[in-house]
């Protein structure tokens, strides 16, 4: 299964649009996971209606009408996954989304976070932690990021892609 994993598209409140590259993965993608930080009920309407099939999380600048989970888990091809949006600081970051994972579905699954608007794939406690980057590069991120992937009999292998 092919997966476009995203997160902190902050449209419109700190970017205008979701660029064109990122909207095309986003409609081959089998999945869709994002981890929060639409910024706007359009933004999340417009990214589901391109994916196949969406999972997200609210991130912490949602708007509360944005009607999503704080923690969501989704099971994939034989992979268990985490998705939240993450809190705090670079410092203990992924502990703490390491931990927010163990609590929802043990330490096999792979946790999805954003917040920290940078690129993440690092183990904690004996979890996956991937964190996308920002799909649209407000501060203070540099570039425009997002991973692709795909599942196969429980496997994640991943790629960061971005513009350049």
């Amino acid at each position: 299964m092919y997966l476009a994993i995203l997160s902190d598209t902050h449209v419109p409140g700190r970017a205008e649009t979701i660029p064109t590259w990122v909207e095309t993965r986003v409609e081959r993608a089998d999945l869709v996971i994002h981890a929060g930080d639409f910024d706007s009920p359009e933004t999340l309407e417009h990214i589901r209606d391109l994916a196949t099939e969406f999972v997200g999380v609210r991130g912490n600048v949602d708007p509360p009408h944005i009607d999503l989970p704080y923690v969501d888990i989704v099971e994939v091809a034989g992979a268990t996954f985490v998705v939240t949006h993450g809190t705090g600081t670079r410092t203990g970051y992924v502990s703490r989304v390491a931990q927010t994972v163990i609590d929802a579905a043990g330490r096999d699954a792979i946790g999805i976070a954003g917040h920290i608007h940078e690129v993440v794939d690092e183990v904690a406690n004996g979890v996956r932690v991937l964190n996308p980057g920002t799909a649209t590069a407000p501060d203070p991120s540099d570039d425009a990021t997002m991973m692709v992937g795909t599942v196969e009999g429980g496997s994640l292998s991943v790629d960061v892609v971005s513009e350049g």
